[in-house]
């Protein structure tokens, strides 16, 4: 464990020098009720969309925590830029807060513990003059209340146990469920997609990224099956409600997970899926493949099938031999400035296409001086004229 430099060797009372926390509904929380307990400042603000999302995940820790004892408390040192929007973001939350008026408290928090970046949760020891770990946000995200108390052996003892499931993982052993459901609702046993190449897709309606993901991948799914191809897709659901849930599974050709968070909260956390839409492609042998299959899907459609490294490797050098036959360089409708090809060793690396809004890795049609990038395919659209050089 790090010991915290400064004032905080005096505790938790010389961090928090006004002697009461405010409470959600407003009420005051005296200090003594943090005595003994391991606390967690987390610094976070309204306006973050990070923050946002990882509230939820610290709020189901804590009730897990709280419910069985556990000696767990989490203090909000808001970063919000007014009033209302930290009382807003305070009410969605079921600990206690430094007040919005002290500002000496939070700026004094956030320099002891160089608060340089939110969401953050720095973890405390019972007595509030060590720190157990300096941010919890990714083992919150990763593992949950588990993680409690949070300290390097607990963390290693997860470590080792999340690689032994991976080693030792089925498609029966990753669902807590026996079946999933067709399109006619008839339950379909998770045993006969045993040997199947299985895509698990983590969606939810009314998120557009999801929305527009969907249709393409249904349309490589109704590919892949006109081939025979032996793959399968299950809609795990991250959806907010039943009836959002129902509406999801309207837009599916696929196979579905009923309708109960705790199976899909189960998956999402093993697989430590931060962001929907997510598609995790799991081996005929029950192996995980990749966690990145949406992004092969934008990149290669259904030749990314079965989305082994070997199939990946195959295509990037198809890729490479055909980027041959592009114009070295080009101006583009969209963008004032002329556009150079890149690849991946020459700055193509990640992006997301600035003509189509999809994933691209590597060879791309790429403006130097405004990092403007379009893939290669997107680059044929161009004015009548703007290739320039040969190639074409």
């Amino acid at each position: 464990m790090e010991e915290a430099d400064g004032s905080e060797r005096g505790g938790i009372r010389s961090a928090l020098p006004l002697g009461s926390l405010i409470a959600p509904s407003g009420d005051e929380v005296e200090l003594p009720e943090l005595e003994g307990k391991v606390i967690g400042l987390y610094f976070a603000a309204n306006w973050y969309p990070k923050c946002e999302a990882f509230t939820p995940a610290l709020a189901a820790a804590y009730q897990q925590l709280r419910a069985r004892g556990a000696g767990f408390e989490v203090v909000f040192v808001s970063c919000d830029e007014d009033r209302p929007s930290f009382e807003r973001f305070h009410r969605a939350m079921p600990w206690p807060a430094v007040p919005f008026g002290d500002l000496p408290c939070k700026k004094s928090l956030s320099d002891m513990f160089q608060v340089e970046g939110i969401p953050r949760l720095v973890v405390l020891a019972p007595g509030g003059a060590e720190v157990v770990c300096p941010d919890a946000v990714e083992l919150v995200h990763r593992y949950g209340d588990p993680a409690f108390p949070f300290t390097p052996a607990r963390v290693a003892e997860l470590e080792a146990d999340e690689r032994s499931k991976f080693a030792s993982q089925t498609l029966e052993k990753l669902f807590s469920v026996g079946h999933v459901k067709n399109g006619s609702n008839e339950q379909v046993p998770i045993a006969s997609l045993v040997g199947k190449t299985v895509g698990l897709y983590f969606s939810a309606h009314g998120c557009e990224p999801c929305v527009k993901f969907t249709a393409r991948l249904a349309a490589i799914y109704g590919n892949l099956k006109g081939r025979s191809q032996e793959f399968e897709v299950v809609y795990i659901p991250m959806d907010k409600d039943e009836d959002g849930y129902e509406r999801s599974r309207g837009d599916m050709p696929w196979l579905a997970l009923p309708y109960d968070g705790a199976p899909s909260r189960e998956l999402a956390r093993y697989f430590d899926v931060r962001e929907i839409p997510t598609l995790v492609v799991i081996g005929p042998d029950g192996k995980t493949v990749t966690r990145d299959g949406r992004n092969l899907v934008n990149l290669y459609f259904d030749m990314a099938f079965p989305f082994t490294e070997e199939q990946v490797r195959l295509l990037q050098e198809l890729e490479d031999e055909q980027a041959k036959g592009y114009a070295p360089s080009l101006r583009h409708a969209g963008h004032r400035h002329e556009l150079s090809v890149v690849s991946e060793k020459s700055g193509g690396g990640p992006y997301v296409c600035c003509e189509c809004d999809e994933q691209g890795l590597g060879w791309a049609y790429q403006c130097i001086a405004c990092g403007y990038e379009i893939h290669l395919r997107c680059g044929r659209d161009v004015e009548d004229g703007g290739a320039v050089g040969a190639g074409q």
